[in-house]
């Protein structure tokens, strides 16, 4: 996926002034006239939003579904601004599982915890309140929107450097992951969008075939560490669900049965993802048709 993300400097820098100086509830009262400009002026994101929503709902989305969508979309922005400088008491996080986490996965190997574009993966940060200590590396392509990069530094320069650049060499990123796994960190990254020239399975996704990469997978294998499903749904006013589920303890897949092991694997999370998708369809943050 090679399109650049919604969302020019202009923008997210008002966003973000407006957001520090006035707070949350008046700069959520610019977000309906925004989510309104984007349904009508931004179309291969409404039809995208269209396309998934009526797999999601089984019925035909409306436009005022798809406002409400663009909207959704619009709040997790302005929310991150808040959890990236992290003033986690303006929110209600209902944490969902990671108490058995904590009780059955080995952290002292690191752990890699895998998500979507499907809610906030900031919200996940709540990570570091529950288990101090805990160190975070975020796996972002800097270069899919420097803006949000640029912005990041600004708000919290201690995350911008924990950042380990996705768009580094594959080898070099590799490294960069396995190294801060070895340091116990938590690896955080994203599996739902390929980098152009990456591998790619064709599984289920709400019953329709899907693309989804297969790297964030065959990297798992390598590493031999265990793997948490995490997923950071807004559910209205100021509250986060954040889940948390164990895929893995390891993934293993001898050579000979490599290419079939990585696609079940690839299918597993693609259920998964079908379930929070249901779940919380606003939630659903890839305004792009991925289905084949």
């Amino acid at each position: 996926m090679s399109r650049p993300e919604g969302g020019g400097r202009v923008a997210l820098w008002f966003v973000r002034t407006l957001a520090l100086r006035v707070g949350r509830t008046p700069a959520r009262l610019v977000l309906a006239p925004v989510a309104a400009y984007f349904v009508l002026r931004r179309g291969p994101e409404r039809r995208a939003s269209r396309r998934f929503l009526a797999r999601a709902f089984g019925r035909p989305a409306t436009l005022r579904d798809v406002w409400r969508h663009m909207f959704t979309f619009a709040v997790v922005t302005l929310d991150r601004i808040f959890l990236l400088t992290e003033e986690f008491r303006r929110f209600e996080l209902r944490t969902h599982g990671l108490d058995e986490v904590f009780e059955t996965v080995d952290f002292s190997r690191g752990v890699l915890f895998i998500g979507a574009h499907v809610g906030s993966f900031d919200a996940l940060r709540v990570l570091a309140l529950q288990k101090p200590g805990l160190k975070v590396r975020p796996v972002i392509d800097l270069k899919q929107n420097p803006t949000v990069s640029r912005l990041l530094n600004a708000l919290n320069p201690a995350i911008a450097d924990s950042i380990i650049n996705a768009r580094q060499d594959g080898v070099a990123t590799a490294l960069a992951i396995r190294e801060a796994l070895e340091q116990r960190a938590v690896v955080t990254l994203l599996a739902d969008r390929a980098r152009p020239g990456n591998g790619l399975a064709t599984v289920d996704l709400l019953g329709l075939p899907a693309a989804l990469p297969t790297a964030p997978w065959l990297l798992a294998i390598a590493l031999k560490v265990p793997v948490v499903l995490c997923f950071g749904l807004y559910r209205g006013g100021r509250c986060y669900e954040l889940h948390f589920e164990k895929f893995a303890d390891s993934l293993v897949a001898p050579r000979p049965a490599r290419a079939a092991v990585v696609i079940q694997v690839v299918q597993r999370f693609a259920d998964r993802l079908s379930h929070y998708a249901r779940l919380a369809p606003y939630n659903w943050f890839n305004f792009y048709d991925l289905w084949i």
